[in-house]
């Protein structure tokens, strides 16, 4: 009897650094909280959090989440919901003003 392979075989990556990202995620978590007691105003320190709690979403996502290393297609199955989300929270955000 002949052996089958199956047709679809996972692509071959190198695995990513978990360790090196959990430290910078970690030296991140430490910038925010040094600029949480910053004495700047908050609209600029709440604009340096959101920026850096971006970038931290961002590392997760493309590391623990493997989405560096999936087809174009995935990853923007996985951000096409953002725009929503961004919207939603805006209009919490100024249902007050309104």
């Amino acid at each position: 009897m002949e052996e089958t392979k199956p047709t679809h075989e996972p692509a071959k990556h190198a695995h990513p650094n978990y360790v090196g990202i959990f430290v910078v995620l970690a030296v991140l978590t430490g910038v925010e909280l040094g600029v949480a007691f910053l004495p700047w105003s908050k609209t600029v320190l709440v604009l340096l959090l959101l920026g850096l709690a971006v970038w931290k979403a961002v590392l997760v996502a493309l590391y623990y989440m493997h989405l560096r290393f999936e087809p174009n297609r995935l990853r923007i199955l996985a951000i096409a919901p953002l725009p929503l989300a961004v919207i939603l929270v805006a209009a919490v955000i100024t249902e007050f003003i309104w």
